[in-house]
């Protein structure tokens, strides 16, 4: 999966929390999140806003399908989406990371079959 069709899959699934998703589609998307941000933050400082309104702007556009992208990696590992809310902890944000590298399991799990290469 390339950087294009990685975006617009996550934003055709952005509220699908379910099944799984491959270590490129989410790694992409996390890339794309990452420009969009810096390109709010960029803005903001363009036009002299020291709130960051275009920063939220863009961190509320691609906060439900980065969720929903999260949570389909974590179940292509075998592990609950619910597992992103370690996300709230400094040491939480480093285990997620492991995870979120590892291969996705090669067999059935509880969220799907497993994703096939193309």
């Amino acid at each position: 999966m390339n950087f294009t069709q990685s975006i617009e899959v996550c934003f055709k699934k952005f509220s699908v929390f379910d099944g799984r998703a491959r270590k490129s589609e989410f790694w992409w998307f996390q890339l794309f999140c990452l420009i969009v941000e810096a390109v709010g933050i960029f803005i903001d400082h363009g036009m002299g806003y020291e709130a960051g309104f275009f920063e939220w702007v863009a961190y509320v556009i691609v906060l439900l399908p980065s969720l929903a992208v999260g949570a389909r990696r974590l179940h292509d590992t075998g592990r609950s989406g619910w597992w992103q809310l370690l996300y709230l902890t400094i040491i939480g944000v480093i285990i997620l990371i492991v995870w979120w590298v590892a291969d996705g399991t090669k067999k059935n799990n509880s969220y799907g079959k497993p994703i096939k290469i193309k």
